[in-house]
């Protein structure tokens, strides 16, 4: 069953989509004629992490949206404040904001030094926070302006058990995090006609931070495009009836008819994949 929708015209900022899902969700987007924003760090090619801000834009005007590759730390508040305002101006608005920029840090608390603590609170959450916050006016005058505004960030459901936190507890507070963004701004932006909502996947997802990871295996994966076809359902709801949702890949997908999954399989035929954290 094929996925129905339009994104046509649609205005789009993604923070960390030079790769990856970031640049899965970017690309299913393009495919209908969007212009997309690419705001990431990565200017020039890394021998361990392919794809730049350049090579993006270049895969999103090939599938046929309007791309715009913006270098962008989102640590940096004044990057942040300068790449939407660049967006808005080059696309006379913003529809879309995807806080898909993510750091991640498997190590338990004696294992993790302030510099990876700080990162991953830096980009996970004060990026999200600090990204949302510089689109939200953009967002609310494409409310106002009838364009169905939507936030979707990449974070899961939000869960109070301890078995999430005692291996990696400050991964699961910074991706956490992320997650009560989309709670509060939900609520507070309700009334704005403003959508925000999470997206969290079902299993390990094959993408160049997760192969970097030592005993990950990835054949036991599916590919980015899940998630960008997930992405591509929500982000096609109404705006002022689906908002506050902690959505799952799969899940999402079966709402829509779409229950055979193989081709998300990074090898055929698989069928014990390598279940993602935070999901019971």
């Amino acid at each position: 069953m094929s996925i129905s929708g339009n994104l046509q015209g649609k205005r789009i900022f993604v923070t960390g989509g030079s790769r990856g899902i970031g640049l899965a969700i970017a690309l299913r987007a393009a495919a209908d004629g969007a212009s997309v924003a690419i705001a990431a760090k990565t200017a020039d090619p890394n021998p361990k992490l392919p794809g730049t801000i350049f090579t993006a834009a270049k895969e999103i005007e090939a599938a046929g949206g309007v791309a715009l590759p913006i270098q962008c730390d989102i640590r940096d508040e004044d990057q942040i404040a300068s790449a939407i305002a660049q967006t808005a101006a080059e696309f006379g608005g913003i529809d879309i904001l995807i806080n898909n920029a993510s750091a991640i840090n498997l190590t338990p608390t004696l294992g993790t030094p302030a510099k990876r603590f700080d990162l991953m609170f830096d980009v996970n959450v004060r990026g999200t926070f600090l990204t949302s916050q510089a689109a939200l006016p953009h967002l609310k005058e494409s409310a106002a302006q009838g364009r169905n505004p939507h936030i979707l960030t990449l974070s899961p459901p939000l869960s109070m058990k301890a078995k999430w936190f005692k291996n990696h507890v400050a991964y699961t507070m910074a991706k956490y995090g992320m997650s009560m963004c989309v709670l509060g701004m939900a609520e507070e932006f309700k009334r704005d006609g403003v959508a925000v909502n999470a997206l969290w996947p079902r299993t390990a997802i094959d993408t160049a931070a997760l192969q970097m990871i030592p005993g990950i295996d990835t054949a036991s994966c599916r590919t980015p495009e899940i998630l960008a076809d997930a992405a591509y359902v929500i982000l096609n709801r109404d705006a002022k009836e689906n908002s506050g949702n902690f959505y799952v890949d799969d899940e999402v997908l079966a709402s829509v008819g779409v229950t055979d999954l193989e081709k998300y399989s990074v090898v055929p035929g698989t069928t014990d994949f390598l279940l993602d954290f935070f999901l019971d």
